[in-house]
């Protein structure tokens, strides 16, 4: 039978570098996790980006309520700028990010060191500062971490401040530019406005003229009224060429009024052809007539024109007294009581894995090479 197996050398140089590579290296870390390692304090705030949009004015006399809903766009941004340099710049100017993430002595793993650059600031805001984004639902949370309570909420407060500046800032930068277009519009319409109110004034001016169409409607009355004198006229000249005889003064005095209504209605019609009588040399008056409709169809488009930029005005800038984007907080910053970072058993199991694997590499590593001899 085949005898018992025996411990050999190599055997015990197994064990010995299990327990240098592995068991001792674990117990390195245990130790500095549970004896050396500074307490984390987590505040936890989140907050979702909502949009308000204004209903119609028929929607407001039926009854229903404006739509308040969450901007996606809006979401990602905030998402983006919430791992930004310039966010973190920002914060340690306002509360010393420095400080608060230096407070452990001896920990030179999870504490800050205080003369670091604003780039190992920010792959530390990046450690102590985790960021869920829910992006079906537009929602974010934050955990922030510090080494008390009272700096953990503090930052996530700050944190949640500067992020609702941000969406306010892009809510103000909207509503500036539909005030600015609205008001180049009202501009362009004003200046169309007063072009073609001038032009009418020097039409006016130039043909001595307020309404081309009310002295067309005198003139044609008056023109009216001399055919029917002339009718009178006629009628009593036959009369008394029937009744009289020829050298009747009444005869010819009731030719000569003919005569002299006839040249008169002839003159009213000359004014009709030539505005201001054939000797002025104007337009021809249905030239003139023309030419005002058309300068009177401008002013009522331009007028037209101005009342609805000015309708559009009005409505920006009543959009723009509201904030029409804002940061709700569904969860505002918390405060810890007790210290739950960082997660010892957790992280000793991920080393003693680590080293484990590791070590177990090497071995089969030797062993391999101590084969191929």
């Amino acid at each position: 039978m085949a005898s018992g197996a025996r411990l050999r050398r190599r055997h015990y140089a197994v064990l010995l570098s299990l327990l240098l590579g592995v068991l001792l290296p674990v117990l390195l870390v245990a130790g500095y996790l549970w004896l050396k390692a500074a307490d984390q304090y987590a505040s936890t705030v989140a907050f979702s980006v909502r949009t308000e949009e204004a209903g119609s004015p028929l929607e407001g006399l039926l009854g229903i309520p404006g739509i308040s809903g969450s901007s996606s766009s809006d979401t990602d941004i905030l998402y983006e700028f919430l791992q930004s340099q310039k966010l973190v710049e920002d914060i340690d100017a306002e509360i010393d990010l420095r400080a608060i993430w230096s407070k452990p002595t001896g920990d030179p793993v999870f504490a800050f060191d205080n003369d670091g650059t604003i780039e190992d600031l920010v792959e530390h805001w990046n450690r102590m500062v985790k960021i869920y984004y829910d992006d079906g639902a537009g929602l974010i949370e934050v955990r922030a971490l510090a080494f008390t309570a009272e700096d953990a909420q503090l930052l996530a407060q700050t944190l949640f401040e500067h992020s609702s500046e941000m969406i306010n800032a892009l809510s103000a930068i909207a509503r500036e530019d539909a005030i600015r277009y609205a008001r180049e519009d009202l501009n362009e319409a004003l200046d169309r406005l007063k072009t073609a109110r001038e032009a009418v004034t020097k039409f006016r001016n130039a043909n001595q003229l307020v309404d081309p169409s009310v002295d067309l409607q005198t003139q044609a009355g008056l023109l009216g009224t001399l055919e029917a004198q002339l009718a009178e006229a006629l009628i009593e000249f036959d009369l008394l060429a029937t009744s009289t005889r020829e050298d009747d003064p009444r005869v010819t005095q009731a030719q000569r009024r003919i005569e002299v209504i006839r040249d008169r209605i002839e003159a009213e019609r000359r004014k009709l052809g030539l505005a201001g009588g054939a000797e002025g040399g104007a337009d021809v008056y249905a030239n003139l007539f023309g030419e005002y409709e058309r300068l009177v169809v401008d002013r009522e488009f331009a007028e037209k024109s101005y009342t609805t930029a000015l309708a559009t005005y009005d409505a920006a800038q009543a959009e723009s007294r509201r904030q029409s984007r804002y940061l709700a907080a569904y969860v505002r910053p918390t405060l810890a009581e007790s210290s739950r970072y960082p997660e010892r058993p957790v992280l000793l199991g991920l080393a003693a894995l680590f080293i484990f694997l590791v070590w177990s590499t090497l071995v089969l590593v030797v062993y391999a090479l101590k084969d191929r001899r």
